[in-house]
C-alpha cells in the first residue's frame, strides 16, 4: 500500500512533533485567537520547517477536514515563514521551474497593484470613465492570462509532488485556482455590461470583486511561494526537476512570463 506521507521526508519528522503541530494549526482554526495562543503558536511554528507544515495540513485534510477550512487559516505561520523565500531563492536561478513560477508571481502582484489602484480612482468617481473602465478590463485579461502558470502548477509540479504523497498542499491550491478563475471571469464580465447598469451599481460590484481577487490571489500567491515550493524543493530532486522543465517548455508560458526566462 502506498504511504500517506514521502517517506523520506516522513522518516526525518518526529511524529509526535508532527501530532503537535497538526492539533495547533486544529485550534487556530476552531479557536478565538488569544495572545496566549499566538505566543504558543509562534514559538511552535518557529521551530518547523515548511515540509512539516504541509503534512500537518494534509493531515488535518486526510481526517476529513475540509480544505476550505484552511484556505484562510490563521496567518502565524506564514509570519515565521518570511525567510523562505529568500532562502529557496539562493538555491535556485534562471532555467529553474520554481524560479520561473516565482518571477511570474511577481508580475501577477504587479496586475494586482494597478487594480487596487484603479479601483480606488473608480471609487472616488460619481460617473463612468471609459478609460478607468477599459484598464480594469485590461488588467482582467492579463489576470486570465495566467491560466499556463496555473496549468504548469497542475499538470507538471503537484502531480510529481502528489506522486510523493504530498497531496494536501496541492489539494488546497487547486481549491484555489477555481475560485481564482471564477472572480476573474466576473471581473472581466462586469466590465462588459456598463452600458446597461447604473453607475454606483457597477462601482459597487467593481469594488467587491477587486478587493475580494486582490486578498485571495495575494494570499495565494504567499502561501505558494512561502510554504509550497519551498516543500516542492525539499522532497524532488534536481535530476527530476530537470524532466520536469521539459515539461513546462512543452506546456508553454503566459504572455506576460518575462522573455529573459525562457531559456
Amino acid at each position: 500500500m502506498k504511504k500517506t506521507l514521502y517517506i523520506n521526508k516522513e522518516d526525518n519528522i518526529n511524529p509526535e512533533k508532527l501530532k503537535k503541530l497538526t492539533y495547533m494549526l486544529k485550534r487556530l482554526n476552531t479557536e478565538e485567537l488569544t495572545s496566549d495562543l499566538r505566543d504558543e503558536a509562534i514559538e511552535m511554528v518557529k521551530k518547523i520547517s515548511p515540509l512539516e507544515i504541509s503534512l500537518a495540513e494534509q493531515k488535518l485534510i486526510d481526517e476529513g477536514m475540509n480544505p476550505n477550512e484552511l484556505r484562510h487559516l490563521c496567518d502565524i505561520h506564514m509570519e515565521i515563514l518570511k525567510d523562505e523565500l529568500k532562502n529557496l531563492e539562493e538555491k535556485i536561478s534562471v532555467g529553474h521551474i520554481l524560479y520561473t513560477f516565482i518571477r511570474e508571481h511577481d508580475e501577477i502582484m504587479k496586475f494586482l497593484n494597478e487594480l487596487e489602484k484603479v479601483n480606488s480612482e473608480i471609487q472616488k468617481m460619481n460617473s463612468y470613465d471609459d478609460e478607468k473602465v477599459e484598464k480594469v478590463l485590461k488588467l482582467s485579461i492579463n489576470l486570465l492570462n495566467a491560466e499556463p502558470h496555473h496549468k504548469r502548477e497542475e499538470d507538471v509540479l503537484f502531480p510529481k509532488m502528489e506522486s510523493l504523497g504530498i497531496t494536501g498542499p496541492t489539494r488546497i491550491m487547486k481549491l484555489e485556482h477555481e475560485s481564482l478563475r471564477k472572480k476573474k471571469r466576473e471581473l472581466k464580465e462586469i466590465c462588459g455590461v456598463k452600458d446597461y447598469i447604473p453607475f454606483e451599481e457597477f462601482k459597487n460590484i467593481i469594488d467587491s470583486i477587486s478587493k475580494d481577487l486582490i486578498f485571495e490571489l495575494r494570499d495565494h500567491i504567499f502561501k505558494e511561494n512561502y510554504i509550497l515550493y519551498p516543500t516542492a524543493m525539499e522532497s524532488i530532486n534536481e535530476k527530476e526537476f530537470k524532466e520536469l522543465k521539459v515539461m513546462c517548455d512543452e506546456m508553454g508560458y503566459c504572455e506576460f512570463t518575462p522573455k529573459e526566462l525562457l531559456i
